[in-house]
This record gives C-alpha cells, structure tokens and sequence, in this order.
C-alpha cells in the first residue's frame, strides 16, 4: 500500500512566547519487511533559529527547533509518501508464558530492541496490582504469548469506552484502568501494563491510522488521525507482533508506524519547554491518502 500522508499541528498561545526548544517526532521511519518512507518534508512556522535532527535510542527519527524571538502561534507541517507491506499475518510460534519467560532469560542483549526495555515500569505506566488481575484473565493453560495478547486486546476493547472527553494527555494507565475509558493512548497503556505485569515484553507504537468513511459518505478532509497501538514481543521465533486495542485487531496496512518507546513519553508528537503566561490551544488535522 503507498500512502501519502499530511499532519498540521498548530498551537495558539494565549501571550507572546519566546526562547523556546521542542522535540519533534512526528517523520515515520522505515522498518524492514514492514514499511519504507520514500520521501518527507518537515517545515515550521515561524521559521526555528535553530533546527536539528537525530534518531534517539529507539531509532525513532526526532528533529530539534529553538526560537529566540516572540511568536503568538506555532504550526508544523508534515507531508510524507510511505509504501506500506501488506503481508499475510504469519502463524503463531509463540511459546506460553513459561517458556517466554526463559527465551527472555536467555537473551542478553541490552540493543534499542531488546524485550528487556519494555517489561518494567516506565513513565507513563506502572505495573499495577488490578491491572495485572485483569490481564490474568487472558492467560489460559497453555495458551500462547500472542494468544494471550491478542485477547487481551478484545477484551480491552469489548470493555472500555471510547470518550475523548474522559482523559488527557497525561493520563497514567492506572487512571485510565478505574475510569475503563478514554482514547487511544489509553487503551495501548492499559494493555501495555497488563502485558508487562504478565512478564509479557510490551510498547507504545505512535503512528496514523488511514479511516475508511461510511459507505455513500464522502471522504472527509483532515479527518484521518494519529493514533497508538501496542507492539508485542512474542519470542524469539515470533519477534514483535503490532496489535491495535482501539480497534481490536492486528495491526495491518492501514496502520502507518511514526516510531515506538516504552510509552507514550518516549515517543510523543512534540515536548518543550517555552516562556510565556497563559495558555495555549491546539489543532490537529492528518489526511491519509492511499495513493491508487
């Protein structure tokens, strides 16, 4: 699938702001046998004094913009082309939870992929007491790694509801567990800790999400999102599998990957410090086109 993908993110400050530095992670990145970028532009307005870029530990790709002067507003502009594989779903070699556990045993490496990096606490998400009650519930007898994941997934989903209005962007998986709502984020966060507290090696995928409208209606301009999803390591025969709570299913062709951490902090579309008074508001708009 080859997709053409638009991101606008602006930001209107309620007082001038000035001297200020962000991160930016918004580029996909190309990932082999899943995904390749074939071109990006990234720009800003107003121009940065300062622009920068780097691949952080994970390899995600982060560009760096620092401003001098007053500015009353800031909008970032992404347009990317990604070819993205639509390959047949391979067939479940994971191990059940016992012998996961000694392949992660085995395994020394400390690599930027490593399972070890996404079986703790991090940020965002603590191992928490009922959330790892109510994943328990996914490990039958003998069921496989990915079995587990995977309905643990369905139940997530079959579960929570969707409400934007319920979180916020920094809302803990343990918060968003008791309210059994919320958005995206929050959905990959609970799953993620429930994994976690299972000895299941679990993170945070940032991407987008290209939405098919309704039959008859036509597609809406700007009405694609960004979303989050939940990658699972399931051995060292199965690797990392990409499972979608949101929607309840593996992710597929549809889900177009900007980069992945332990969660949400690690991967977040722009994190800054700025200095000024007030507040500030925030848009989104993301197209996702499927280039015929």
């Amino acid at each position: 699938m080859l997709y053409d993908v638009h991101l606008e993110l602006h930001y209107d400050y309620d007082a001038p702001v000035h001297g200020d530095r962000h991160l930016i992670r918004v580029t996909p990145i190309s990932m082999p046998g899943q995904q390749r970028v074939i071109a990006t532009a990234l720009t800003f307005d107003p121009k940065p004094d300062l622009e920068t870029g780097f691949a952080d530990f994970f390899g995600n790709a982060v560009t760096t913009i620092a401003y001098r002067d007053y500015h009353e507003k800031l909008n970032v502009r992404l347009s990317a082309r990604v070819s993205v594989e639509d390959a047949e779903k391979a067939a479940d070699l994971s191990p059940t939870l016992n012998g996961l556990k000694r392949e992660i045993t085995a395994l020394w490496s400390l690599a930027p992929n490593s399972p070890h990096h996404f079986l703790g606490s991090s940020p965002r998400i603590d191992l928490d007491d009922a959330i790892t009650a109510y994943a328990l519930k996914s490990a039958a007898a003998g069921r496989s790694a990915e079995a587990i994941a995977y309905d643990l997934c369905q139940r997530i989903h079959a579960d929570f509801a969707y409400d934007r209005k319920a979180t916020g962007v920094d809302t803990t998986s343990t918060e968003a567990f008791a309210l059994k709502r919320g958005v995206c984020q929050d959905f990959a966060q609970v799953m993620i800790a429930g994994l976690r507290g299972l000895g299941i090696p679990a993170g945070y995928v940032s991407g987008f999400l290209r939405t098919i409208p309704p039959k008859g209606k036509p597609r809406l301009e700007g009405a694609d999102a960004m979303h989050a999803w939940v990658r699972v390591w399931c051995g060292l025969h199965a690797g990392w599998i990409d499972l979608d709570p949101t929607n309840a299913m593996f992710a597929g062709p549809d889900h177009i990957t900007i980069g992945h951490g332990r969660d949400y902090a690690d991967i977040s579309p722009i994190v800054g410090v700025l200095r000024t008074s007030g507040h500030h508001k925030t848009t989104q708009a993301v197209d996702v086109v499927r280039v015929e």
